[in-house]
């Protein structure tokens, strides 16, 4: 994709693993890249160069809003501009709910969901004033579906989805694009939970071409893109058909006696917005109140 030649990204937690193989691909392409990362980002940026790519590393944490304005405007002074960001960084804690201790809990909200607000909010008026900006969230599957373990992380993945949602949103006018990857990758996150001949599939490499095109002038948005083993898929929240109560039936009896009805997701439909919701209620009660006073 030559239209990515002369681009900047900001890429968080690239010192190794997905973040490295988002960096390395991107890089491949002729962006330029601040490889940030608390650990390994020298190496990376190393890695870039030798190839004939150009990097920075910083070595921000980004769940300090500070850092992370330092972070972006360490690529703003240096190349003029920032175009893409991939807020890839993140922690695990991983322990069941009953024992898990709330520390770990706001450490783990603090990296992912923080983190990525406060990168994001960073580089928001810098791509407003562009016209032009590509922001990528890393979400999960433990945030979309739930796992074992994972209360803290998954909550913040969650919360992910919907910063996504709402960005998406706001950004469609002013030439933000905001979408969310949900990778599945072998990495040293995963060390000790995936067996070898899983993480041999799960190379971060297979998810990589994901995010670039996720980052691209012609990437969709709003979008939740499940990566792994180079298979692809798009994840969407989904309603079923709404149904109308009346007023006698309003109650939590009417609704456990019509629940085969209001669970079927035999016909799903997607909304664009909260207020679509809202309108969709609206419209079926009125109709609903209609048909009842024929």
């Amino acid at each position: 994709m030559e239209e990515f030649t002369g681009q900047v990204a900001v890429i968080t937690g690239a010192g190794g693993g997905l973040g490295r193989a988002h960096a390395l691909a991107l890089a491949e392409r002729g962006v330029k890249i601040v490889v940030n990362d608390l650990g390994n980002a020298a190496a990376v940026v190393d890695e870039i160069i030798a190839a004939g790519g150009e990097a920075v590393a910083d070595n921000a944490d980004i769940s300090d809003v500070d850092a992370a304005t330092a972070l972006v405007d360490t690529a703003v002074e240096r190349w003029g501009r920032i175009d893409i960001l991939i807020n890839n960084a993140g922690i695990l804690r991983d322990k069941s709910f009953a024992k898990m201790d709330l520390a770990d809990f706001r450490k783990v909200v603090d990296v992912h969901l923080m983190g990525s607000v406060n990168c994001t909010k960073a580089a928001w008026p810098h791509m407003v004033d562009q016209g032009y900006g590509r922001i990528l969230m890393t979400t999960s599957a433990s945030g979309i579906y739930g796992n074992f373990g994972q209360a803290n992380y998954g909550a913040a993945k969650s919360a992910l989805v919907g910063l996504t949602n709402v960005l998406a949103i706001e950004g469609a006018r002013k030439g933000l694009k905001v979408n969310a990857l949900a990778p599945t990758a072998a990495t040293q996150m995963t060390d000790g939970l995936i067996d070898e001949d899983a993480a041999a599939k799960l190379a971060p490499e297979t998810v990589a071409p994901g995010a670039v095109f996720l980052v691209s002038p012609d990437a969709p948005t709003g979008v939740i893109l499940g990566a792994g083993a180079g298979v692809f898929a798009v994840s969407r929240m989904l309603e079923a058909e709404p149904v109308a109560l009346s007023a006698e039936d309003c109650t939590a009896e009417g609704i456990a006696a019509r629940w085969d009805e209001i669970s079927d997701l035999g016909n799903p439909h997607s909304l664009g917005s909260a207020f679509d919701q809202t309108a969709l209620y609206v419209r079926t009660a009125t109709g609903a109140s209609a048909a009842a006073g024929r």
